[in-house]
């Protein structure tokens, strides 16, 4: 099952960085939160990853093309044809596709630019700005069993993120954006999404978390997988130094690898 990754934004409310590189670049423990995304998701044995970017992301494919360079020891040798020699290499089996989005292109368009990658399947999908300890085998299989569309994670946080009302079954009967600092479910992203969800996609500037959300949220066609464990999203610099703390601390709880 392919994982796609949302990385094309600005970052704007963490400009002290992002005026710099991509936000999903910005790094916790010298590797940008991204490479920390695609490792949880790699623990549970999903490496097939399509990144959507956008915002310099001339600096996200240069980043991957020399990861190899990155996690291994190498020997220049100029005496000798100049020639280059990898030791040790401890890259991880990952196929990543990195897909040039546009600039201004919103998370819906985004994610209709990369469906030719897609193809005909199931699929995951979450934002290159936030880190958890959701057990994505489990939400995987949250998501068969109940047959919808579209399943999102959601955890109870007092921030302004698209807060949800969710019934009994955790059918999400409503998809509200940016709602008052109510302590109210919100969408932590950590998606399954059934390859219908294209057609609720107009175009380049559909906001996912707008039309397509809440009409499949009318449809009953969108669920909540809710996780009541660790979540945070890096918005802002004040989050950044949390992330980074914890995992300089050794006590990083979205660390699920070895």
């Amino acid at each position: 099952m392919k994982v796609v990754l949302l990385a094309g934004g600005l970052g704007t409310r963490i400009s002290e960085e992002s005026e710099y590189k991509p936000k999903p670049m910005i790094e916790i423990g010298g590797m940008p939160i991204l490479w920390h995304i695609m490792k949880e998701y790699s623990h549970y044995g999903f490496r097939d990853f399509i990144i959507c970017a956008g915002y310099k992301q001339h600096m996200i494919k240069e980043w991957f093309a020399d990861y190899f360079l990155y996690t291994s020891d190498v020997t220049f040798d100029w005496t000798d044809g100049n020639k280059m020699e990898i030791h040790d290499q401890h890259t991880e089996p990952w196929k990543v596709t990195v897909v040039d989005t546009g600039f201004g292109t919103m998370t819906g368009g985004r994610i209709k630019r990369v469906q030719k990658y897609i193809g005909d399947e199931t699929f995951m999908m979450t934002y290159g700005d936030g880190v958890c300890d959701v057990d994505i085998a489990d939400l995987v299989k949250y998501h068969k069993e109940h047959e919808k569309l579209a399943t999102l994670t959601a955890v109870i946080q007092k921030q302004q993120k698209g807060v949800l009302n969710i019934g009994p079954d955790y059918v999400v009967s409503s998809f509200r954006e940016k709602a008052a600092d109510d302590g109210a479910p919100i969408n932590a992203g950590y998606m399954v999404l059934e390859p219908e969800v294209f057609n609720y996609i107009e175009g380049d500037q559909t906001s996912f978390e707008r039309e397509p959300l809440q009409r499949l949220a009318e449809e009953g066609q969108l669920i909540s997988y809710v996780h009541k464990g660790f979540w945070q999203c890096m918005d802002t610099k004040k989050e950044k130094d949390l992330l980074e703390g914890l995992w300089s601390e050794n006590k990083a709880p979205w660390k699920s690898w070895e």
